[in-house]
């Protein structure tokens, strides 16, 4: 259920998705109101699960994950009805950034980050293609990056 929010909560999101290490005197000064308001808000939006967490985003590259694939995965009969199972496998990988359940022709989308290739390969035949009830895996290789980016585009006037 959408939390409601006004054009001041938004303009806050705004400039925390762009810098979650802007400090509340500068988001209040930014966005025209006082300090102590402004941490309210803030507050809420955490309270109420807009804000989910602040962390560091890494340059992959610059600590040697040159590699990114997405593997599409298509489980067997008996692996649909482990869905869960499947998931939870899933989660114990650091090299699978993401996971997505899809409606189609295969039942996940993951994207992977390796070294390179060699290391994805290593990864594909020693830990991804041991998962039980895995029928095929599709990878395809990022060759470049056009856009990628974690900030939400936000509902209104920013």
């Amino acid at each position: 259920m959408p939390v409601t929010m006004d054009a001041y909560d938004r303009r806050i999101l705004a400039l925390l998705q762009e810098r979650a290490d802007i400090s509340t005197a500068e988001i209040a000064e930014r966005i025209g109101l006082s300090q102590s308001p402004c941490w309210r808000r803030i507050q809420r939006l955490k309270e109420e699960g807009v804000i989910r967490g602040q962390v560091t985003l890494l340059d992959r590259k610059k600590i040697g994950l040159n590699a990114q694939i997405f593997a599409q995965v298509k489980l067997d009969a008996h692996g649909r009805s482990n869905l869960t199972e499947f998931a939870e496998k899933i989660r114990e990988f650091p090299e699978v950034l993401e996971c997505y359940v899809l409606m189609g022709s295969v039942d996940f989308l993951l994207r992977i980050v390796t070294h390179d290739i060699e290391a994805y390969e290593r990864f594909f035949f020693e830990r991804l293609s041991m998962v039980p009830g895995i029928q095929e895996v599709n990878s395809i290789v990022a060759l470049s990056e056009i856009k990628s980016t974690t900030v939400l585009p936000l509902p209104g006037d920013v």
